[in-house]
């Protein structure tokens, strides 16, 4: 039956927590992941949920569950080692697709490479849904909607409230975050996309009384905003997670 969810990476922390939801949410989705015993544990757990045995060592296990119409949620990564299967998977099949990167060499690729795939399927990918970069995708989207056509810059910030660090982190998320810092950024910058290193810039932003300084980074927003606001010059997006740093 088509039309439902697959969760790729359902036992990792963000597959775990992203099948919760669904769960809480009413749905039933189907969980996949390498791991047999730990596939069958979850889904137990959340229900007698469905399981397919899926790893990105073997590409074809990954698309074996995925027909047209799915929607196919994955959260394995670092993206730009191990993302291409699941994007591979729901293109060929026909499936939408949603990933949790926030790394910008694998958003570049979805945007750049995969979307006139995607179009050809009949399907639709939607990258980078996570903490980054959905938030300022909005946020943007909404400044620029109440400035009106005359606006010409963007410039957003990502902080966490109160203290975070890399212990707080789960192993994926620091491995991608370490990897995606040291491959090729980019930016909108004089109204194209441009290459440049990660932290090319830094910005210092008034949060909560006291200044707080991020660095650049390479998003989706650089993608996505000019889209809808075509007299957009410059879209500067700062991460600012480890100021120490």
């Amino acid at each position: 039956m088509a039309g439902r969810i697959i969760v790729f990476g359902a036992t990792g922390y963000t597959g775990r927590l992203v099948s919760e939801q669904l769960v809480a949410r009413g749905q039933k989705p189907i969980l996949a992941a390498r791991d047999r015993g730990r596939l069958q544990a979850l889904a137990a757990e959340l229900g007698d949920l469905e399981t397919a045995i899926a790893d990105v060592h073997q590409p074809s296990s990954v698309r074996e569950p995925v027909e047209k119409g799915d929607v196919l949620v994955t959260t394995v990564g670092p993206f730009a080692r191990w993302g291409g299967a699941a994007l591979d998977a729901a293109v060929a099949a026909g499936a939408h697709y949603i990933d949790s990167t926030g790394e910008p060499s694998f958003i570049r690729r979805v945007f750049e490479q995969e979307g006139v795939r995607a179009e050809g399927a009949g399907c639709g990918l939607l990258t980078a849904f996570g903490y980054d970069w959905v938030p300022g995708n909005l946020a943007g989207a909404i400044a620029l909607r109440e400035a009106g056509e005359a606006a010409s810059a963007v410039r957003i910030g990502y902080f966490f409230r109160g203290e975070a660090g890399s212990d707080q982190m789960s192993g994926g998320t620091r491995a991608s975050a370490w990897g995606a810092f040291l491959a090729p950024h980019y930016a909108w910058r004089g109204g194209r996309l441009v290459t440049e290193r990660g932290a090319a810039r830094i910005h210092r932003f008034e949060l909560d009384g006291r200044v707080r300084a991020a660095v650049s980074v390479g998003s989706s927003e650089a993608f996505t905003l000019p889209r809808i606001h075509p007299g957009l010059r410059d879209a500067d997006v700062y991460l600012g997670w480890q100021p120490p740093a």
